[in-house]
């Protein structure tokens, strides 16, 4: 027998699952039915709990809550025949909502969806994907979001850099808050496909220059360069530098960049983590001998395959096993994992990979690089350039 407080909760839990699914039925105008069956209890179960019977049956008789309580007859030896509570149906997810003490929320979003569904009719399946912005956003900036996708709609490609859209109140921030329900909106407004790019391509907006680090090892690539030794300029900047090392490192992290010491024609690229679009973009990189540095985790091997995309010829440097053991005093807790299939790595680092996912090792182990002892570092870092001279 499921008293009302129990299917309240059991609501709750409904909505939060299903909450975008219902309002995609909502806006395309599909039937909706939800039954929730009551417990009804059989003869022996009816005779040994009467009196809780009774006051199963009276909970649900003095309920005034929407839904409908559908009823079964019932005839029991020592309760005669019976009338009981036998399912709760809703034909309107807002009575869910109303149990689950959500129908703020659910007239919220429903209101919302419904407003843009009607401007923007290709928003329909889109905007479920969205109901905790749609529901939880304070007014101004939902309507700063409708005239964002008006705007947007009239100027598909503009130009212009985010900071210059002539929006009330559009600023950067407001937009890397939302930048992946814009992205996703921006896409079925433009009647673009939402993989074809990023937000700034998609909504034709130019992106702010992002610069990239890099040292000069050399100092003959340090005279080619005017003098200048560690660079921060955008990739197309850098693409331009009249150099060409035989050798690249590319370190994930910035300090382990700034460490290296002088080194015969070489160059590091540092601090890029995930963001490995530059890679390709600055020829020079592309030199005949690759080095990737980055943290023996998960991520540090998702960098890595990612970095592979860019510069296929990357072999990695002190991302093993025997130095991630001989580490084991500075080993840190990896707080989320990656999950994504690592397509880019060799056998023995995808069995390295491998390992730290399954936690053979122990509980989401992680070395930073930056804990590695210098002087182990230095040996293999100075082993590899010397190897190819």
């Amino acid at each position: 027998m499921k008293f009302p407080e129990e299917v309240r909760d059991l609501l709750r839990k409904k909505f939060v699952r299903s909450k975008g699914e219902w309002l995609a039925q909502a806006l395309s105008g599909e039937g909706f039915r939800l039954e929730i069956p009551l417990g009804v209890p059989s003869g022996e179960d009816a005779s040994r709990q009467s009196e809780a019977v009774r006051r199963w049956v009276r909970s649900w008789a003095d309920l005034r809550m929407p839904g409908e309580v559908t009823d079964v007859e019932r005839r029991f030896r020592d309760l005669g025949s019976q009338t009981l509570p036998e399912r709760l149906v809703f034909d309107d997810p807002a009575g869910v909502a109303e149990w689950a003490g959500e129908s703020g929320r659910w007239e919220r979003a429903f209101e919302r969806a419904s407003a843009l569904a009607e401007v923007y009719p290709e928003l329909s399946t889109v905007l479920p994907r969205h109901f905790d912005r749609l529901a939880d956003e304070p007014e101004e900036d939902f309507r700063r979001l409708e005239s964002f996708l008006a705007w947007l709609a009239a100027h598909p490609a503009s130009g212009l850099y985010p900071r210059q859209i002539p929006v009330e109140g559009m600023d950067s921030k407001w937009l890397e808050g939302r930048e992946g329900c814009l992205k996703d909106l921006a896409a079925a407004v433009l009647s673009k496909p939402s993989e074809s790019g990023d937000f700034h391509f998609l909504c034709g907006l130019r992106r702010p220059p992002s610069p990239v680090r890099v040292r000069l090892l050399d100092p003959a690539l340090r005279i080619l360069a005017g003098g200048l030794s560690d660079i921060s300029a955008p990739a197309e900047d850098l693409a331009r530098l009249p150099i060409a090392p035989r050798r690249v490192f590319v370190a994930e992290n910035l300090q382990t960049g700034l460490a290296f010491p002088d080194l015969p024609d070489s160059a590091v690229v540092m601090g890029l983590g995930y963001r490995t679009e530059p890679l390709s973009e600055i020829p020079w990189v592309h030199a005949p001998r690759l080095f990737y540095w980055g943290d023996i985790d998960t991520h540090g091997f998702a960098i890595l395959s990612r970095a592979r995309t860019r510069l296929p010829g990357l072999r990695s440097l002190l991302m093993d096993e025997e130095t991630l053991l001989s580490h084991r005093a500075l080993w840190v807790t990896e707080e989320k994992p990656a999950k994504s299939e690592l397509a880019n790595l060799t056998g023995t680092e995808a069995r390295l990979c491998r390992a730290l996912r399954e936690n053979r090792f122990g509980q989401n182990v992680r070395l930073e690089q930056e804990r590695v002892r210098w002087e182990d570092a230095l040996r293999v870092i100075r082993n590899a350039v010397e190897e190819n001279e």
